[in-house]
């Protein structure tokens, strides 16, 4: 960043900000840091923090790693349970905050005992001079991501991971300093950190934040200047659905200002062809599909430049390695389905104390994605869901089908329950819960979402519901899941 000097780095509610100035903050937050923990070196200590999309955020977050930490993102629209969840599994020796929210945050803190600071505060301090020293291989960020136990895990990935994954996007993509963007995305999520944030502060580009609004984003567009546009599916259907309700005016504006922007690219989650084809239709744009992880960055990626397949998700991005193996371990054939599994050096260092899940993602140095692929007779990837079907993907977020329905199961009067994606041309899967109730209970939709709202995150609750009797299941008792989506078949 300091070779850009004062040129601006980031846009947000507050106007624009250079790179200059978001260096000067994060020294300010480095120093802060540092004599907060009566150190010089805060040797990988965890700083969790909430602050909304903002130059403080950046700050704070180059703040964390100048100063030697790793960052633990926190989710500001995760219920408090969950909150505490992350707090308590990542130990961290402090809590950052926006004064905004501090009532979420700071109770928390005082049940964990752990240290709690306003974000305010990070930037009255004079500018660290003096920063440690240390390895790129020093553990950087811990993002919490659904896996298939029933409980999030922490992702820990150094700052030789974050470099890599960085280095294929700029490399993929042709990222420059000329390059403006629209970051639309949550913060506490690879997406939005990785892609649409630190990428382009690399690049030298411009972020410009915000947050979601599908009348908003079609009124950026149309002032123009945006030249990269990244999102999950959800995203585009409902800009999609705005521009349809838009009058013929509006929608040729519309189109003419997507159609001058150089990349729109999808990912998070399936992108259907459907949507492909109706968003080429709206912008003139074959959206550029690619396919990542929490654990590894960006994996696989249809060209920058050249034929883009809807349905594909093109091939290994530079550094990386790529391969499908079948369930019997040997490598899959062109046109036969197997796990998707990666080696680079932007693959994550280890889960969060989970040593034994560490342990299992790994074979023969491989890491295993649990997503099924198969390969074309060009050496494209199409994907096919999950090898488990207890993870959902909704709107580009992996969901714990588990830990739903732990949650649910708490509930009085539900003897049983099971927690499915439903396939939907907006979200890409719709969270449905089957519950099984005891004699003379009854459950709506409307009660079961009163009942998880204080327990779980809004994208976690289901919005589908079916009553049944009892739950299929096989001989060894477990539950029959492909037979439960079917209860939506047509109708969605």
């Amino acid at each position: 960043m300091e070779r850009h000097g004062g040129k601006s780095a980031l846009t947000d509610s507050d106007g624009e900000h250079s790179h200059s100035e978001l260096l000067e903050m994060s020294a300010q937050a480095a120093g802060a840091f540092l004599r907060f923990c009566g150190t010089d070196d805060l040797s990988e200590r965890r700083v969790a923090f909430m602050l909304p999309k903002s130059a403080g955020y950046a700050a704070l977050k180059l703040g964390i790693w100048r100063a030697g930490g790793v960052c633990v993102p926190l989710c500001v629209s995760h219920p408090p349970a969950e909150i505490a969840y992350v707090v308590d599994d990542s130990a961290p020796s402090l809590v950052v905050c926006h004064p905004s929210f501090r009532e979420k945050i700071e109770p928390i803190c005082s049940e964990k005992g752990v240290v709690f600071a306003l974000s305010d505060e990070f930037f009255q301090f004079p500018s660290a001079r003096a920063f440690p020293d240390f390895p790129l291989s020093r553990r950087a960020m811990m993002i919490y991501t659904s896996g298939t136990t029933s409980r999030p895990k922490g992702v820990v990935t150094t700052h030789s991971n974050i470099d890599a994954q960085i280095n294929a996007m700029l490399q993929a993509w042709e990222w420059t300093d000329a390059d403006r963007v629209l970051n639309v995305l949550p913060l506490h999520h690879l997406h939005g950190i990785l892609n649409l944030l630190l990428c382009p502060l690399s690049a030298g580009a411009l972020c410009e934040m915000a947050d979601f609004d599908p009348g908003a984003v079609w009124e950026r567009f149309r002032r123009g200047g945006i030249t990269v546009f990244m999102a999950v599916p959800t995203v585009y259907a409902k800009l999609a659905q705005f521009w349809e309700n838009a009058p013929a005016d509006d929608r040729k504006d519309m189109s003419r200002a997507c159609a001058a922007m150089r990349l729109m690219v999808s990912g998070s989650a399936a992108l259907t062809v459907r949507l492909s084809l109706k968003w080429r239709d709206i912008s003139g744009h074959t959206l550029l599909e690619r396919y990542g992880m929490t654990e590894t960055g960006m994996i696989l990626s249809n060209p920058l430049k050249g034929k883009r397949k809807p349905g594909f998700v093109g091939k290994p991005m530079p550094g990386v390695r790529a391969k499908l193996f079948t369930p019997e371990g040997a490598p899959a054939h062109p046109g036969e389905q197997g796990e998707v599994r990666v080696k680079g050096a932007g693959v994550f260092l280890e889960y969060w104390n989970n040593s034994r899940a560490t342990r299992g993602a790994f074979l023969d140095g491989w890491f295993k994605t649990g997503d099924m692929a198969a390969l074309d007779s060009e050496g494209d990837f199409q994907m096919f869901g999950r090898e488990s079907v207890d993870i959902i993907k909704s709107g580009g977020y992996k969901i714990s089908a588990l830990e739903v329905e732990r949650e649910i199961l708490e509930k009085n009067g539900v003897a049983a329950c099971a927690v499915v994606g439903v396939e939907d041309g907006v979200w890409g899967q719709r969270v449905a819960a089957v519950v099984a109730l005891e004699n003379g209970k009854s459950l709506s939709l409307t009660e079961l979402k009163q009942w998880l709202e204080p327990r779980l995150a809004p994208y976690k609750i289901p919005s589908l519901l079916e009553n049944v009797d009892e739950l299929p299941v096989n001989a060894l008792g477990k539950v029959q899941k492909p037979e439960l989506v079917k209860i939506w078949e047509g109708e969605i």
